[in-house]
Protein backbone atom coordinates (compact mmCIF):
# COMPACT_ATOMS: atom_id res chain seq x y z
CA UNK A 1 0.00 0.00 0.00
CA UNK A 2 1.27 3.45 -0.91
CA UNK A 3 0.28 6.52 0.58
CA UNK A 4 0.02 9.79 -0.61
CA UNK A 5 1.07 13.19 0.95
CA UNK A 6 -2.39 14.17 0.72
CA UNK A 7 -3.81 11.18 2.78
CA UNK A 8 -0.97 11.11 5.03
CA UNK A 9 -2.08 14.65 6.30
CA UNK A 10 -5.69 13.78 6.41
CA UNK A 11 -5.33 11.03 8.79
CA UNK A 12 -2.86 13.10 11.03
CA UNK A 13 -5.63 15.74 11.04
CA UNK A 14 -8.38 12.79 11.81
CA UNK A 15 -5.75 11.04 14.23
CA UNK A 16 -5.81 14.29 16.48
CA UNK A 17 -8.92 14.70 16.79
CA UNK A 18 -9.70 11.61 16.92
CA UNK A 19 -7.17 11.58 20.14
CA UNK A 20 -8.49 14.91 21.88
CA UNK A 21 -12.43 12.66 21.87
CA UNK A 22 -10.46 9.63 23.80
CA UNK A 23 -9.36 12.32 25.85
CA UNK A 24 -12.24 14.12 26.50
CA UNK A 25 -13.90 11.26 27.23
CA UNK A 26 -11.47 9.64 29.37
CA UNK A 27 -11.24 12.60 31.90
CA UNK A 28 -15.06 12.72 31.39
CA UNK A 29 -15.42 9.24 32.72
CA UNK A 30 -12.65 9.68 35.37
CA UNK A 31 -14.45 12.85 36.77
CA UNK A 32 -17.61 10.79 36.95
CA UNK A 33 -15.68 7.89 38.77
CA UNK A 34 -14.38 9.81 40.98
CA UNK A 35 -17.74 11.73 41.81
CA UNK A 36 -19.37 8.79 42.53
CA UNK A 37 -16.97 7.30 44.95
CA UNK A 38 -17.17 10.98 47.20
CA UNK A 39 -21.02 10.64 46.93
CA UNK A 40 -20.78 7.04 48.37
CA UNK A 41 -18.14 7.70 50.90
CA UNK A 42 -20.05 10.47 52.25
CA UNK A 43 -23.51 8.80 52.03
CA UNK A 44 -22.05 5.69 54.18
CA UNK A 45 -20.40 8.45 56.36
CA UNK A 46 -24.10 10.21 57.36
CA UNK A 47 -25.80 6.87 57.23
CA UNK A 48 -23.51 5.67 59.99
CA UNK A 49 -23.96 8.79 62.10
CA UNK A 50 -27.43 8.52 61.33
CA UNK A 51 -27.56 4.79 62.50
CA UNK A 52 -25.84 5.69 65.65
CA UNK A 53 -28.00 8.74 66.46
CA UNK A 54 -30.97 6.51 66.39
CA UNK A 55 -29.52 3.86 68.40
CA UNK A 56 -29.09 6.27 71.06
CA UNK A 57 -32.74 7.29 71.03
CA UNK A 58 -33.41 3.57 71.06
CA UNK A 59 -31.36 3.10 74.48
CA UNK A 60 -32.65 6.38 75.82
CA UNK A 61 -36.10 5.23 75.64
CA UNK A 62 -35.56 1.97 77.15
CA UNK A 63 -34.35 3.62 79.98
CA UNK A 64 -37.20 5.98 80.46
CA UNK A 65 -39.82 3.26 80.41
CA UNK A 66 -37.73 1.56 83.11
CA UNK A 67 -37.55 4.61 84.78
CA UNK A 68 -41.45 5.23 84.59
CA UNK A 69 -41.69 1.79 85.76
CA UNK A 70 -39.56 2.27 88.76
CA UNK A 71 -41.26 5.74 89.48
CA UNK A 72 -44.88 4.21 89.35
CA UNK A 73 -44.14 1.60 91.95
CA UNK A 74 -45.70 2.57 95.76
CA UNK A 75 -45.02 0.23 98.12
CA UNK A 76 -44.28 -2.95 96.10
CA UNK A 77 -47.34 -2.59 93.77
CA UNK A 78 -47.30 -1.53 90.31
CA UNK A 79 -49.74 1.61 89.66
CA UNK A 80 -51.06 1.02 86.01
CA UNK A 81 -51.44 3.79 84.08
CA UNK A 82 -52.71 2.48 80.48
CA UNK A 83 -52.86 6.38 79.32
CA UNK A 84 -49.77 7.25 79.91
CA UNK A 85 -48.13 4.29 78.66
CA UNK A 86 -49.85 4.63 75.24
CA UNK A 87 -48.96 8.19 74.94
CA UNK A 88 -45.26 6.75 75.59
CA UNK A 89 -45.98 4.13 72.67
CA UNK A 90 -46.96 6.82 70.18
CA UNK A 91 -43.52 8.73 70.42
CA UNK A 92 -41.40 6.26 70.27
CA UNK A 93 -39.64 4.04 67.45
CA UNK A 94 -38.75 1.30 69.63
CA UNK A 95 -41.15 -2.05 68.13
CA UNK A 96 -43.24 -2.85 71.79
CA UNK A 97 -45.98 -5.07 73.15
CA UNK A 98 -47.38 -4.75 76.38
CA UNK A 99 -49.55 -7.86 77.19
CA UNK A 100 -51.17 -9.78 79.96
CA UNK A 101 -50.82 -13.49 81.19
CA UNK A 102 -53.08 -14.31 77.66
CA UNK A 103 -51.07 -12.39 75.87
CA UNK A 104 -54.19 -9.72 75.19
CA UNK A 105 -52.23 -6.81 73.95
CA UNK A 106 -53.10 -3.48 75.75
CA UNK A 107 -50.52 -0.93 74.55
CA UNK A 108 -48.31 -1.47 71.29
CA UNK A 109 -46.93 0.63 68.42
CA UNK A 110 -46.79 -2.45 65.77
CA UNK A 111 -49.33 -2.32 62.45
CA UNK A 112 -52.89 -3.41 62.89
CA UNK A 113 -52.19 -6.21 60.79
CA UNK A 114 -50.15 -7.46 62.92
CA UNK A 115 -52.34 -7.46 66.36
CA UNK A 116 -55.10 -9.03 65.00
CA UNK A 117 -53.76 -12.54 63.24
CA UNK A 118 -52.31 -14.37 66.57
CA UNK A 119 -50.15 -16.34 64.64
CA UNK A 120 -47.99 -13.12 63.97
CA UNK A 121 -48.78 -11.36 66.74
CA UNK A 122 -46.99 -14.70 68.70
CA UNK A 123 -43.74 -14.95 66.20
CA UNK A 124 -43.17 -11.20 67.09
CA UNK A 125 -43.60 -11.69 70.76
CA UNK A 126 -41.08 -14.88 70.27
CA UNK A 127 -38.59 -12.52 68.04
CA UNK A 128 -39.16 -9.43 70.46
CA UNK A 129 -38.38 -12.19 73.31
CA UNK A 130 -35.40 -13.29 71.87
CA UNK A 131 -33.89 -10.05 71.35
CA UNK A 132 -34.57 -8.30 74.20
CA UNK A 133 -35.76 -9.65 78.11
CA UNK A 134 -39.30 -8.72 78.43
CA UNK A 135 -39.65 -6.89 81.92
CA UNK A 136 -42.77 -7.86 83.58
CA UNK A 137 -44.74 -5.80 86.10
CA UNK A 138 -47.37 -6.74 89.08
CA UNK A 139 -50.38 -4.26 89.70
CA UNK A 140 -53.60 -4.55 91.99
CA UNK A 141 -53.86 -5.61 95.65
CA UNK A 142 -51.83 -9.19 96.04
CA UNK A 143 -50.40 -8.83 92.72
CA UNK A 144 -53.56 -9.48 90.67
CA UNK A 145 -52.11 -8.60 87.39
CA UNK A 146 -49.04 -8.92 85.74
CA UNK A 147 -48.39 -7.31 82.40
CA UNK A 148 -45.38 -7.80 80.59
CA UNK A 149 -43.28 -5.63 77.74
CA UNK A 150 -41.81 -6.93 74.93
CA UNK A 151 -39.77 -4.27 73.03
CA UNK A 152 -37.51 -5.18 70.15
CA UNK A 153 -35.03 -3.28 67.83
CA UNK A 154 -35.10 -1.46 65.18
CA UNK A 155 -33.00 -2.21 61.61
CA UNK A 156 -31.93 1.00 61.38
CA UNK A 157 -28.97 -0.02 58.87
CA UNK A 158 -32.00 -1.14 56.20
CA UNK A 159 -34.10 1.87 57.59
CA UNK A 160 -32.20 4.58 57.52
CA UNK A 161 -29.24 3.14 54.11
CA UNK A 162 -32.23 1.87 52.12
CA UNK A 163 -32.79 5.10 50.38
CA UNK A 164 -28.93 6.19 49.94
CA UNK A 165 -27.98 2.29 49.46
CA UNK A 166 -30.85 2.41 45.69
CA UNK A 167 -28.98 5.97 44.97
CA UNK A 168 -25.86 4.71 45.04
CA UNK A 169 -26.93 1.20 43.53
CA UNK A 170 -28.87 3.33 40.77
CA UNK A 171 -26.16 5.79 39.69
CA UNK A 172 -23.10 4.05 38.23
CA UNK A 173 -26.00 2.71 35.93
CA UNK A 174 -26.84 6.31 35.21
CA UNK A 175 -23.21 7.43 34.88
CA UNK A 176 -22.62 4.67 32.50
CA UNK A 177 -25.47 5.86 30.31
CA UNK A 178 -24.78 9.50 30.35
CA UNK A 179 -20.89 8.57 29.45
CA UNK A 180 -22.28 6.08 26.22
CA UNK A 181 -24.38 9.40 25.34
CA UNK A 182 -21.62 11.14 24.97
CA UNK A 183 -19.43 9.16 23.66
CA UNK A 184 -22.48 8.32 20.51
CA UNK A 185 -22.85 12.20 20.10
CA UNK A 186 -19.01 12.38 20.20
CA UNK A 187 -18.76 10.06 17.26
CA UNK A 188 -21.84 11.58 15.50
CA UNK A 189 -19.69 15.16 15.57
CA UNK A 190 -16.81 14.19 14.72
CA UNK A 191 -18.17 11.22 12.10
CA UNK A 192 -19.76 14.50 10.64
CA UNK A 193 -17.03 17.14 10.49
CA UNK A 194 -14.72 14.51 8.96
CA UNK A 195 -17.07 13.43 6.28
CA UNK A 196 -17.75 17.30 5.90
CA UNK A 197 -14.42 17.94 5.50
CA UNK A 198 -13.53 15.40 2.92
CA UNK A 199 -16.68 16.17 0.90
CA UNK A 200 -15.36 20.24 0.55
CA UNK A 201 -11.86 18.25 -0.66
CA UNK A 202 -13.61 16.65 -3.52
CA UNK A 203 -15.68 19.57 -4.66
CA UNK A 204 -12.63 21.80 -4.46
CA UNK A 205 -10.27 19.55 -5.72
CA UNK A 206 -12.95 18.79 -8.71
CA UNK A 207 -13.65 21.79 -9.38
CA UNK A 208 -9.92 23.32 -9.67
CA UNK A 209 -9.06 20.46 -11.78
CA UNK A 210 -11.92 21.05 -14.25
CA UNK A 211 -10.76 24.91 -14.46
CA UNK A 212 -6.98 23.97 -14.85
CA UNK A 213 -8.28 21.80 -17.57
CA UNK A 214 -10.53 24.29 -19.80
CA UNK A 215 -7.87 26.14 -21.26
CA UNK A 216 -5.20 23.73 -22.57
CA UNK A 217 -8.18 21.78 -24.01
CA UNK A 218 -9.72 24.53 -25.87
CA UNK A 219 -6.06 25.47 -27.22
CA UNK A 220 -6.13 21.44 -28.68
CA UNK A 221 -9.06 22.09 -29.64
CA UNK A 222 -7.93 24.78 -32.19
CA UNK A 223 -4.59 22.75 -32.74
CA UNK A 224 -6.64 20.44 -34.51
CA UNK A 225 -8.82 22.10 -36.41
CA UNK A 226 -5.46 23.37 -37.84
CA UNK A 227 -4.23 20.25 -38.86
CA UNK A 228 -7.25 19.17 -40.60
CA UNK A 229 -6.21 21.55 -42.90
CA UNK A 230 -2.53 20.63 -43.30
CA UNK A 231 -1.36 17.92 -45.56
CA UNK A 232 -1.17 15.43 -42.74
CA UNK A 233 -2.34 11.86 -41.65
CA UNK A 234 -6.09 12.69 -41.44
CA UNK A 235 -6.90 8.99 -39.45
CA UNK A 236 -4.14 10.48 -36.29
CA UNK A 237 -5.92 13.74 -36.62
CA UNK A 238 -8.93 12.06 -36.53
CA UNK A 239 -7.53 9.56 -33.64
CA UNK A 240 -6.00 12.82 -31.55
CA UNK A 241 -9.80 14.20 -32.13
CA UNK A 242 -11.35 11.16 -30.04
CA UNK A 243 -8.33 11.97 -27.27
CA UNK A 244 -9.44 15.44 -27.08
CA UNK A 245 -13.47 14.72 -26.46
CA UNK A 246 -12.35 12.33 -24.39
CA UNK A 247 -10.39 14.84 -22.45
CA UNK A 248 -13.38 17.41 -22.31
CA UNK A 249 -15.59 14.23 -21.10
CA UNK A 250 -13.47 14.09 -18.20
CA UNK A 251 -13.38 18.15 -17.41
CA UNK A 252 -17.16 17.46 -18.09
CA UNK A 253 -17.11 14.69 -15.06
CA UNK A 254 -14.81 17.23 -12.78
CA UNK A 255 -16.76 19.99 -13.05
CA UNK A 256 -20.08 18.28 -11.81
CA UNK A 257 -19.10 16.98 -8.92
CA UNK A 258 -20.07 18.82 -5.93
CA UNK A 259 -23.55 19.85 -8.31
CA UNK A 260 -26.80 18.09 -8.36
CA UNK A 261 -26.64 15.17 -10.84
CA UNK A 262 -29.11 14.85 -13.49
CA UNK A 263 -30.01 11.04 -14.34
CA UNK A 264 -31.16 10.62 -17.31
CA UNK A 265 -33.25 7.14 -18.42
CA UNK A 266 -30.37 5.53 -20.98
CA UNK A 267 -29.61 2.19 -22.75
CA UNK A 268 -26.73 0.80 -20.98
CA UNK A 269 -25.50 -1.61 -23.06
CA UNK A 270 -24.40 1.65 -25.26
CA UNK A 271 -23.04 3.75 -22.73
CA UNK A 272 -20.58 0.60 -21.63
CA UNK A 273 -19.63 -0.14 -25.63
CA UNK A 274 -18.87 3.37 -25.96
CA UNK A 275 -16.34 3.01 -23.27
CA UNK A 276 -15.06 -0.18 -24.18
CA UNK A 277 -14.73 0.76 -28.02
CA UNK A 278 -12.20 3.64 -26.96
CA UNK A 279 -9.98 1.44 -24.83
CA UNK A 280 -9.84 -1.40 -27.38
CA UNK A 281 -7.88 0.87 -29.91
CA UNK A 282 -5.45 1.86 -26.29
CA UNK A 283 -4.61 -1.08 -24.74
CA UNK A 284 -1.88 -3.49 -24.97
CA UNK A 285 -1.56 -5.64 -27.52
CA UNK A 286 -1.44 -8.84 -25.31
CA UNK A 287 -4.16 -7.56 -23.84
CA UNK A 288 -8.10 -8.53 -24.85
CA UNK A 289 -10.93 -6.48 -24.43
CA UNK A 290 -14.55 -8.47 -24.06
CA UNK A 291 -17.78 -7.42 -23.99
CA UNK A 292 -21.04 -9.11 -24.41
CA UNK A 293 -23.88 -5.81 -23.86
CA UNK A 294 -24.31 -5.09 -27.93
CA UNK A 295 -25.31 -8.67 -28.38
CA UNK A 296 -28.20 -8.34 -25.92
CA UNK A 297 -31.39 -6.77 -26.18
CA UNK A 298 -31.44 -2.62 -24.44
CA UNK A 299 -31.53 -2.56 -20.89
CA UNK A 300 -32.76 1.08 -19.90
CA UNK A 301 -31.24 2.56 -16.54
CA UNK A 302 -31.03 5.77 -14.82
CA UNK A 303 -27.69 6.88 -15.02
CA UNK A 304 -25.71 10.05 -15.48
CA UNK A 305 -23.42 9.27 -18.73
CA UNK A 306 -20.40 11.31 -18.15
CA UNK A 307 -19.87 10.06 -14.10
CA UNK A 308 -20.96 6.24 -14.77
CA UNK A 309 -18.59 6.17 -17.81
CA UNK A 310 -16.03 7.55 -15.46
CA UNK A 311 -16.83 4.74 -13.07
CA UNK A 312 -16.59 1.70 -16.06
CA UNK A 313 -13.11 3.69 -17.26
CA UNK A 314 -11.55 3.81 -13.57
CA UNK A 315 -12.65 -0.12 -13.43
CA UNK A 316 -10.95 -1.51 -16.77
CA UNK A 317 -7.83 0.99 -15.85
CA UNK A 318 -7.68 -0.83 -12.72
CA UNK A 319 -8.06 -3.94 -14.71
CA UNK A 320 -5.33 -2.94 -17.29
CA UNK A 321 -2.66 -2.16 -13.92
CA UNK A 322 -3.33 -5.75 -12.85
CA UNK A 323 -2.53 -7.04 -16.07
CA UNK A 324 0.98 -5.68 -16.21
CA UNK A 325 0.61 -5.81 -20.59
CA UNK A 326 -0.67 -9.25 -20.27
CA UNK A 327 -4.07 -11.23 -20.25
CA UNK A 328 -8.13 -10.44 -20.49
CA UNK A 329 -10.57 -8.21 -19.67
CA UNK A 330 -13.91 -8.73 -19.57
CA UNK A 331 -16.81 -6.45 -19.17
CA UNK A 332 -20.61 -7.93 -19.04
CA UNK A 333 -23.71 -6.88 -18.50
CA UNK A 334 -26.30 -9.03 -16.34
CA UNK A 335 -29.71 -8.47 -16.37
CA UNK A 336 -31.35 -9.81 -13.28
CA UNK A 337 -34.71 -8.60 -13.06
CA UNK A 338 -35.30 -5.77 -11.41
CA UNK A 339 -31.53 -5.15 -11.07
CA UNK A 340 -29.00 -4.62 -13.86
CA UNK A 341 -25.02 -5.80 -12.79
CA UNK A 342 -22.08 -4.37 -14.65
CA UNK A 343 -19.36 -6.73 -14.04
CA UNK A 344 -15.67 -6.06 -14.61
CA UNK A 345 -13.56 -9.20 -14.90
CA UNK A 346 -9.53 -9.60 -15.54
CA UNK A 347 -6.97 -12.07 -15.02
CA UNK A 348 -4.88 -10.34 -13.35
CA UNK A 349 -3.01 -10.72 -10.13
CA UNK A 350 -5.75 -10.50 -7.83
CA UNK A 351 -6.76 -9.16 -4.43
CA UNK A 352 -6.35 -9.86 -0.93
CA UNK A 353 -9.44 -10.88 0.30
CA UNK A 354 -8.62 -8.69 3.38
CA UNK A 355 -8.48 -5.80 0.89
CA UNK A 356 -11.61 -6.13 -0.72
CA UNK A 357 -13.50 -3.39 1.18
CA UNK A 358 -9.92 -1.11 1.98
CA UNK A 359 -9.46 -0.65 -2.12
CA UNK A 360 -12.24 1.72 -1.90
CA UNK A 361 -10.80 3.65 1.04
CA UNK A 362 -9.78 6.96 -0.25
CA UNK A 363 -5.92 6.91 -0.95
CA UNK A 364 -5.54 3.20 -0.29
CA UNK A 365 -3.46 1.69 -3.38
CA UNK A 366 -1.04 -1.02 -3.96
CA UNK A 367 0.64 0.29 -6.98
CA UNK A 368 4.16 1.71 -6.81
CA UNK A 369 3.08 4.88 -7.81
CA UNK A 370 -0.50 6.11 -7.64
CA UNK A 371 -3.09 8.71 -5.24
CA UNK A 372 -6.26 5.83 -4.96
CA UNK A 373 -8.82 7.71 -5.68
CA UNK A 374 -10.11 5.75 -8.44
CA UNK A 375 -12.32 3.21 -6.98
CA UNK A 376 -13.25 5.52 -4.04
CA UNK A 377 -14.15 8.04 -6.76
CA UNK A 378 -16.32 5.29 -8.46
CA UNK A 379 -18.03 3.80 -5.16
CA UNK A 380 -18.75 7.74 -4.43
CA UNK A 381 -20.17 8.13 -8.11
CA UNK A 382 -22.24 4.41 -7.76
CA UNK A 383 -23.65 5.03 -4.11
CA UNK A 384 -24.15 8.46 -3.71
CA UNK A 385 -24.90 9.74 -6.84
CA UNK A 386 -26.75 6.42 -8.48
CA UNK A 387 -27.93 4.81 -5.37
CA UNK A 388 -25.89 1.32 -6.53
CA UNK A 389 -23.93 -0.73 -5.27
CA UNK A 390 -19.76 -1.23 -6.11
CA UNK A 391 -17.96 -4.49 -4.59
CA UNK A 392 -15.37 -6.99 -5.09
CA UNK A 393 -17.18 -10.33 -5.75
CA UNK A 394 -14.78 -12.56 -6.66
CA UNK A 395 -10.69 -12.36 -6.41
CA UNK A 396 -7.86 -15.01 -6.32
CA UNK A 397 -4.32 -14.47 -6.04
CA UNK A 398 -3.04 -15.29 -9.41
CA UNK A 399 -6.18 -15.47 -11.39
CA UNK A 400 -7.79 -12.33 -11.01
CA UNK A 401 -10.66 -10.16 -9.92
CA UNK A 402 -14.12 -9.41 -10.64
CA UNK A 403 -15.70 -6.11 -9.49
CA UNK A 404 -19.75 -5.97 -9.82
CA UNK A 405 -21.46 -2.50 -10.08
CA UNK A 406 -25.20 -3.18 -9.00
CA UNK A 407 -28.01 -0.74 -10.30
CA UNK A 408 -31.47 -0.64 -10.34
CA UNK A 409 -33.39 -1.32 -13.62
CA UNK A 410 -36.13 1.74 -14.81
CA UNK A 411 -39.62 1.23 -13.26
CA UNK A 412 -41.43 0.03 -15.93
CA UNK A 413 -38.58 -1.47 -18.09
CA UNK A 414 -38.16 -4.68 -16.37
Amino acid sequence: MTLNPLNIGRRFVVARRRNIVIVVGLALAALSVFYTWRVSVDMKHEDQMAIEKLREDERNAVEMWEDILRSTNFGGQMMYNPELLKELAEHTNVPLIVADERLNVWVTNLPEEVVLDPQRLRAEIMRMSETNKPISVSYGIMHQTTITIYFGTTDYDALVSSAHRDALTLFPYVQLIIIIIFAIFAYIAFSSTRQNEQNRVWVGLAKETAHQLGTPTSSLLGWIEYLRSQPVDQMAVDEMSKDLAHLMKIVDRFSKIGSETQLTPMNINEVIGDTVMYFRRRIPRNVTLSYNGLAMAPIRVSINAALFEWVIENLMKNSLDALQGQGAIDVEVVDNGAVVYVEVSDTGKGISKGNWERIFEPGFTTKTRGWGLGLSLSRRIIEEYHGGKIAVVRSEAGKGTTIRVTLKRREGDE
